[in-house]
Order: C-alpha cells, then sequence, then structure tokens
C-alpha cells in the first residue's frame, strides 16, 4: 500500500523547493558575474490596500528589487541570504525555531548582525513575502500562548510523533497551540461551531463549566491578540469543517481590533492568506452590552479615545456592527472586561449571556 502523503508533508516539500530555487537564483547571478538581487512586492505603507472582495488587506502591485550593488541593500540582501540558508536547515531537519532564536542563531553561528529582533522579525517577513511563504512554513514560530479545547481529534504529522492521535480534551488546561497541532491534521470531531475568547481566565471558566459540551463547540484562546497559528486554525476550521465562528472580547477598542484582525487579517501580514475568516461574527462585549446587562465599567482613557478615532478611519469598521459599537463606546466613554459578568455569578456567563449572544448571532 502506498504510504500516504500528508499535508503537512507537501506543504513542507513545496518550502523547501522555494527555498532552494531561492538560492539557485542567488548562486546563477553569482556565477555568471551578476551582483545577485532578489525582487518583492513592496511591504511599504502606500502599497498595502483594504480589498474588499477578499475581505482583507493585501500587498499592491509595487514591486522592489533589492540589489547587492546597492550599498544600502548589502545588509539586509545579506540577512536575507543568511535567513532563507537558515530557514532551509529547519525544513530539510524537520525542526522549528522561534523568532527569537532565529536571532540569537544569526548573531551566534554566522556573525550576521541585527540592530535588535525587530530587524531579524522584519527580514523573516521579507522571506515570507519574496516566497509567498509563511514564517510557519519554514519552522519559525512565536512564543506559544494561545490554547485549542474540544472535542475534536488531530494526527500530529512533526518527527516522531507521525500518525499519533489525540483528542483535544484529553488535558484540562487546554493544549497549547504550537507547531505540533498546528501542523496537525483533523481528523473528526463532534462540534459544530468555534468560541473564540481573548483572554485566558475566561478561557478557563468555560473549560471548567463544560461550554464546549454546552455549544458543542471547539474553545479557543487567543491570549489577546491572536497569534497567526491560531489564526490559521481558526480559518482551518472554518473552510474545511464549515464551523461558524464566534468572537469574545473585553468591551473596549483593543477586544474590538482583536476580533477584526480574526475576520479581516492585519496589515502586517497583508501578504499572506489563509489566515482570515471573514465570515467569522464578533459577539461582545458590546458598548450596547454594558447597558443592557449593566456591567461594571472603566472610563476610557485618553488612549482608548485615540484608538477607536483610528478604527473610525478604518474601513473595515464602516459596517454594523463595528460602526454601531464604536460609536457607542465613543458616546457612553465606557468600558468593561469579560471578567465584568462575575457580578452575577460564576456559570452566568455561560448559563445567560453566551446563549443569548450565539442564538441572537445565529439569527441575524
Amino acid at each position: 500500500m502506498a504510504k500516504r502523503i500528508s499535508e503537512a508533508e507537501k506543504q513542507r516539500e513545496a518550502t523547501d523547493q522555494g527555498l532552494k530555487q531561492l538560492g539557485s537564483l542567488v548562486y546563477d547571478q553569482i556565477n555568471q558575474g551578476e551582483f545577485p538581487w532578489v525582487m518583492m512586492q513592496s511591504r511599504s505603507i502606500d502599497n498595502i490596500q483594504y480589498d474588499p472582495h477578499v475581505r482583507q488587506y493585501i500587498l499592491g502591485d509595487r514591486m522592489i528589487k533589492r540589489h547587492s550593488r546597492n550599498i544600502k541593500h548589502i545588509r539586509p540582501f545579506t540577512q536575507l541570504v543568511w535567513t532563507a540558508w537558515f530557514a532551509r536547515e529547519l525544513v530539510r531537519q524537520r525542526k522549528t525555531s522561534t523568532l527569537r532564536e532565529a536571532y540569537y542563531s544569526a548573531r551566534g553561528q554566522r556573525d550576521i548582525e541585527y540592530t535588535d529582533q525587530q530587524e531579524s522579525d522584519n527580514i523573516i517577513t521579507d522571506l515570507e513575502v519574496a516566497l509567498n511563504k509563511a514564517r510557519e512554513d519554514f519552522g519559525i514560530f512565536p512564543e506559544e500562548r494561545s490554547a485549542i479545547f474540544g472535542d475534536i481529534t488531530i494526527e500530529y504529522t512533526v518527527p516522531g510523533y507521525e500518525g499519533r492521535r489525540t483528542n483535544l480534551t484529553d488535558h484540562p488546561d487546554g493544549i497549547m497551540v504550537g507547531p505540533a497541532v498546528t501542523s496537525s491534521e483533523f481528523i473528526e470531531t463532534t462540534a459544530n461551531k468555534i468560541l473564540v475568547v481573548e483572554k485566558g481566565a475566561m478561557f478557563t471558566r468555560l473549560v471548567e463549566e463544560q461550554a464546549h459540551k454546552k455549544f458543542n463547540a471547539i474553545l479557543i484562546h487567543t491570549a489577546g491578540q491572536s497569534p497567526r497559528s491560531t489564526r490559521s486554525i481558526i480559518h482551518r476550521l472554518n473552510k474545511d469543517w464549515g464551523m461558524p465562528v464566534y468572537i469574545f472580547t473585553d468591551g473596549d477598542p483593543w477586544g474590538v481590533h482583536i476580533a477584526q484582525v480574526i475576520c479581516s487579517g492585519s496589515a502586517n501580514a497583508a501578504h499572506l492568506r489563509g489566515l482570515t475568516t471573514p465570515d467569522a461574527q464578533w459577539i461582545g462585549v458590546w458598548a450596547s452590552d454594558i447597558i443592557d446587562y449593566k456591567l461594571p465599567t472603566e472610563n476610557l482613557t485618553e488612549f482608548d479615545k485615540k484608538r477607536l478615532t483610528e478604527l473610525q478611519a478604518d474601513p473595515r469598521y464602516s459596517e454594523d456592527p463595528w460602526k454601531e459599537q464604536i460609536e457607542l463606546f465613543i458616546k457612553i466613554q465606557k468600558k468593561a472586561e469579560l471578567e465584568a459578568f462575575s457580578r452575577y455569578g460564576l456559570t452566568y456567563i455561560v448559563d445567560k449571556y453566551l446563549p443569548e449572544k450565539i442564538a441572537a448571532a445565529t439569527a441575524s
């Protein structure tokens, strides 16, 4: 019987081939007596635009040529070539690295200098743009911080665990969304929806109250702004398994934006696809919830107010409920955290609030 090739393995092979082709391009240019160069889409702000058809930010058509003949480009060109080599080593050896490790590996192994880690992260993003691949395809991940819990069986594809399966209810704290979970295959599930929650305390409360059973849902904790690997999993479950997505965040401008990034992505990831879930629904905490549920509040800070003004200028927030709720936040000048519902008891959020909000979202 022929060995089944997983989607993760196909992706690994495609990434390896792309990195090899980039290396061959540079090698051939040098062999032909040329100063090597790489062409890629510009990531400058004026080349990032919101596309209402795909419902996310995308890069425009303007291209840039990073050329080693240009003295200003020599440093980033060298950093890019090293990063491509490092990424291919990870792919070939089937290993992973954090963004932090990639930064220190450059400085320690090859004396590739960076001003700080942000410069290293930017070069990794350049490599993504040059190859039209996500850094996770290269085996480079941020620090793990989000988690997932629910009745879904996954099959690992990472070395040493290939073919091994686990159910995501096996650990009562949820399972961290790291490289192993990100690259795994989804085998079977009884869930029919996804409930995304911003904060760890509320995620723990939902697990304790067995919200995954009550709502027949996969629970996902974003730990603030959702990491790209977590957004990828949300996208896969929605697209491949048809699960509607409901997002539950703090009732403030930062929670609003956390929800929107899951729906439409971010300008920083405008060069990538497969990270957005445009039909995901933000179900709260809304400004109107603060009024309707008489939640304990805090006053908006000047920083909060400035952020709300920025959101109003963003085309992604031009329709309801985004537009309506942002205007109401500005009007009432108040914000509330997820934990504010505890004034009604520890189980209120599961017994009353979420059933009402999910039912309303389903009916809309």
